[in-house]
């Protein structure tokens, strides 16, 4: 297999990709056009980055910015073999001509109110006869006699060489047909993501603490579980619908992310016996204020799990901050930047809170510098 050359296309995080985007779809869709004239697009990047969730949350953005239904069909190249692709032949009606049944992933409905996403996804791993075929759709947006609805954008992504996961050279004829970018981590983008999607505070409060173990993938390690924002997702979901007892589930959080990482976790979340009573904080109770970085890490991501569930509230949003007002301003502005991730424009909301427009005056400048 030959080298995949990245070195002269955009690196971007999650969320500016998917601003840059939304954006440009949005203004070819509202603007009456066909979204073909966007060229189809290509993501790189190393396993568990995060290139499924930016095609799910560019669907999301596309559709508030549209005012469209956006359905997504998440094709697995790496499972498919040509003839999926294609279609089966049979007989036509007279059993003079062989006609190709349509394959499920061209059902897709052709209206008006309706966006269409289609994502080819591990297309560099996948086998090159599939590879043809799919290469056919990200240009000519046909396979055979199948043609994709004129509503449709199609997003394909990939792994690279340098990532240890099969992938084939990309022929340059190819190439030279497709948008491509290269997705970086980057933990402030993830974090945005986290808080809106309900990640677990404990994972949100862990990273926090140590950012670098967002992700943590190594091509030259053969470590079979390592720290990525996929993985890390997985933690969640163990925490959130199994048990949050870390101790509990330390041996699958070991088994997604590593032991050497799982360890640190279990060590990290006793800072947890330290913090207050959360509703006691939102009742405007004013309990005591835990000390150490760590504990106040854990604090800031208890306070906005709590909060996603209670924005409407913006009495006890208030209390909260009135709360921070006790925490040092570098945590009060990770506290309030949390808090503006809570929901898309929900500054605007706390504006409308006497005490967060006071912290605005007096500590906002410290906004950009906050994690």
């Amino acid at each position: 297999m030959s080298e995949i050359q990245l070195t002269n296309i955009p690196s971007m995080s999650i969320g500016n990709l998917v601003d840059k985007l939304s954006t440009t779809y949005t203004a070819i869709i509202n603007a009456g056009l066909p979204v073909k004239t966007v060229p189809s697009v290509m993501l790189w990047g190393a396993p568990g980055v995060g290139k499924s969730q930016a095609v799910r949350q560019l669907a999301k953005e596309i559709e508030h910015a549209t005012g469209k239904q956006v359905a997504v069909t998440d094709v697995r190249l790496l499972l498919f073999n040509p003839i999926d692709l294609r279609g089966i032949p049979t007989a036509n009606a007279d059993k003079t001509l062989a006609v190709w049944l349509k394959p499920q992933i061209f059902q897709m409905e052709e209206r008006d109110d309706l966006v269409n996403i289609l994502f080819l996804d591990e297309i560099s791993a996948a086998p090159q006869s599939v590879q043809a075929a799919a290469y056919q759709i990200t240009l000519d947006r046909v396979v055979g006699e199948h043609k994709l609805p004129e509503n449709c954008i199609v997003i394909a992504a990939g792994n690279r060489t340098t990532d240890k996961s099969v992938a084939f050279k990309m022929p340059k004829a190819l190439a030279n047909r497709l948008l491509h970018i290269q997705v970086e981590g980057s933990f402030k983008s993830w974090k945005e993501w986290a808080i809106r999607s309900g990640i677990n505070d404990k994972v949100l409060g862990f990273l926090s603490f140590r950012q670098n173990y967002l992700l943590g993938f190594d091509s030259s390690s053969d470590d079979l579980a390592f720290a990525t924002p996929r993985s890390w997702e997985m933690v969640s979901n163990l925490l959130n619908h199994v048990s949050d007892d870390i101790d509990e589930m330390y041996p699958l959080i070991a088994g997604l992310v590593g032991s050497g990482v799982a360890v640190e976790l279990r060590t990290w979340a006793k800072v947890y016996r330290q913090l207050p009573d959360i509703q006691d904080v939102f009742d405007g109770k004013q309990p005591p204020l835990p000390t150490g970085a760590d504990a106040l890490y854990a604090l800031c991501a208890a306070m906005t799990a709590y909060a996603r569930e209670h924005k409407d509230d913006l009495t006890r949003m208030e209390h909260s901050i009135r709360y921070a007002e006790k925490m040092s301003p570098d945590f009060s502005t990770v506290l309030m930047k949390d808090y503006m991730y809570l929901e898309k424009g929900y500054k605007e909301k706390l504006m409308r809170i006497p005490a967060f427009a006071q912290w605005l005056r007096t500590k906002g400048a410290l906004i950009n510098g906050a994690v």
